[in-house]
């Protein structure tokens, strides 16, 4: 009786099996837990730092392109590409401002 017992089987009454098996376990599920994706609130501040890059490059380069073609057109080089980079940048940090001060979703 106790051969058949061994044959069916034969690994599970070692206890250095047993004890690999378990530290094989706990080894998985700290890789698993190490591997995992990051907390949402990473994501979130990433994604709000690119929209302010974005707000303020939209503005000073939306300022000069609408600046120089008004100076293209008028003829008032260089105080339109000025004027214009200028309202950009206000317009940019304004933009910034709003999206700073409002609740974090």
């Amino acid at each position: 009786m106790s051969d058949d017992k061994l044959a069916e089987d034969p690994v599970g009454e070692d206890a250095r099996i047993d004890a690999l098996e378990a530290r094989l376990k706990a080894a998985r599920e700290r890789e698993d837990e190490r591997n995992r994706p990051r907390v949402k609130g990473n994501d979130a501040s990433y994604r709000m730092g690119n929209r302010v890059l974005a707000e303020l490059l939209g503005g000073l380069i939306g300022g000069a392109v609408i600046g120089w073609v008004i100076d293209r057109f008028a003829g008032t080089a260089p105080w339109g590409l000025l004027v214009m980079l200028a309202l950009g940048v206000i317009v940019a940090f304004r933009n910034i401002i709003r999206i700073s001060s409002r609740p974090p979703e």
